[in-house]
């Protein structure tokens, strides 16, 4: 018997992903995002830590809108990696595995996470 002949080409735009699944994906790209940062945050760290000028030139440098917008960015990444964790932890002992708790507990990580991140925009660009 002649086994059934697999797709060659996936059209992403078609495929379906649900909620969780975005948010399952959102997590990883979040992590990485977090995981690339670190050597700049570490770098951010030593020098705001090495004398009063270099604190001064890193607070001029997060002055910019553009380095507020990145930070912006990393603070959703790090609500959401945080929440997201949390949810796969919580899915870890059994808890909120079924379908319906699975895409609510989803859409409360997404709405908590752009929640905390519109209050850090509004902190940052106040």
């Amino acid at each position: 018997m002649k086994p059934a002949a697999r797709p060659v080409y996936l059209d992403l735009r078609r495929i379906h992903l649900p909620l969780p699944g975005w948010v399952s994906i959102l997590h990883r790209v979040s992590g990485a995002l977090l995981f690339l940062a670190l050597p700049l945050g570490v770098w951010a760290l030593s020098v705001s830590l090495a004398d009063e000028a270099g604190f001064q030139r890193l607070a001029d440098g997060l002055a910019h809108p553009v380095a507020r917008l990145a930070l912006l960015g990393l603070i959703w990444a790090c609500a959401h990696h945080l929440l997201a964790g949390v949810r796969h932890l919580a899915m870890d002992t059994d808890w909120g595995v079924d379908l319906k708790s699975a895409r609510r507990s989803s859409l409360i990580v997404l709405l908590a996470s752009g929640l905390l991140t519109l209050l850090a925009a509004w902190r940052l660009f106040a």
